[in-house]
C-alpha cells in the first residue's frame, strides 16, 4: 500500500546501508478570506480534515460557516484556502497566531496570554459510560488504524471511540495537535457528534489537547501517557474526563463517574 507523505531515506543500520521510511512534514498554510492565518508543519495527508478541524478547535468558525476547502500545492508548501462570513473577521483577529508554528506546538505564536487559557465550553454529561476494562483495548485498537506509524514509527494518532463500536475513525500526523485537528475535521465532515464518544490519543495530554477535545464536546479523553497538571485543572473545569494508561496502569484524573467497572 502506498502511503501519502512517506519518503524512503538512506540510513546506516545495524546490518549496514538500508532505506528507512520516514514521514514528510510540510508547511501547511491556513488561509482565510485570502489572508494567511497560520503556517503549521504537518503531514501532507487529510488536509481538508485538518483545515476544518483547526478552524473548529480554535473557535474561528462553526462547521456551518466553513465552506469548501481548496487545497493548493506550491513549490515550498501547501495552502488550505477557506472563505468565512464577514462577521468572523473579529474571531480571526482575536485568535491571531504568528505566521509560523513548529510541529507539535499548539500555542506557538498566540499574541495574547489570555488566548492561551481561553474559556472553554462545559462538556455535557453523556448518557453512556466508558468501561474501565476497555481502556487498554481502545488504545490497542487504535494501533490498527495507524498505517503511517507502522511504516515510519514517527507519527501520532487521534482516534474516536464509540460505545459498542470501538474506534470508528482515526487520523495521523507528525504533530499530535494536528492529528487531533484532523480527527475533529473528519468527524464534522461525517456528521458525527463529538459528544457521542471519546477521544483516544497516542500522545500525552497537554492544555491544547484538552482545549480541542472540549471544543469538540467529547466528554472523555483516553491517552497512552499522563496529562500535565495544567491539563488536569483545565479538564476538571471543562467537565472532561481524563484517563491515562501510562505504564499500562489506568488512572482517572477527572470526573471518574464517566468510567465504570
Amino acid at each position: 500500500m502506498r502511503l501519502e507523505g512517506v519518503r524512503l531515506t538512506p540510513a546506516l543500520g545495524p546490518a549496514g546501508p538500508e532505506e528507512r521510511a520516514l514521514p514528510e512534514e510540510t508547511p501547511v498554510a491556513l488561509v482565510y478570506n485570502g489572508s494567511t492565518y497560520a503556517v503549521m508543519m504537518a503531514s501532507p495527508a487529510d488536509l481538508t480534515d485538518f483545515a476544518i478541524g483547526f478552524t473548529l478547535s480554535e473557535a474561528i468558525a462553526t462547521a456551518n460557516e466553513v465552506g469548501e476547502v481548496e487545497v493548493v500545492a506550491h513549490e515550498h508548501g501547501i495552502e488550505a484556502r477557506m472563505w468565512l462570513p464577514e462577521g468572523r473577521e473579529a474571531a480571526l483577529a482575536s485568535r491571531r497566531r504568528a505566521v509560523a508554528g513548529p510541529v507539535g506546538c499548539g500555542l506557538c505564536g498566540i499574541d495574547s496570554l489570555a488566548a492561551a487559557v481561553r474559556p472553554l465550553p462545559r462538556v455535557a454529561e453523556p448518557d453512556w459510560r466508558f468501561p474501565l476494562a476497555e481502556v487498554g483495548a481502545a488504545l490497542e485498537s487504535l494501533r490498527g488504524h495507524q498505517p503511517l506509524h507502522d511504516a515510519t514509527r514517527a507519527v501520532h494518532a487521534a482516534g474516536f471511540w464509540q460505545p459498542g463500536r470501538g474506534i470508528v475513525m482515526a487520523r495521523e500526523d507528525v504533530g499530535r495537535h494536528n492529528a487531533l485537528d484532523k480527527l475533529i475535521g473528519a468527524l464534522a465532515r461525517a456528521g458525527i457528534d463529538g459528544a457521542s464518544g471519546a477521544v483516544v490519543l497516542t500522545s500525552r495530554v497537554s492544555v491544547e489537547m484538552v482545549q480541542k477535545a472540549a471544543t469538540l464536546g467529547a466528554p472523555v479523553v483516553v491517552a497512552v501517557s499522563s496529562p500535565t497538571a495544567h491539563a488536569v485543572r483545565l479538564a476538571d473545569g471543562a467537565g472532561v474526563t481524563l484517563v491515562s494508561a501510562a505504564g499500562r496502569q489506568t488512572r482517572i484524573f477527572t470526573h471518574p463517574q464517566r468510567v465504570n467497572g
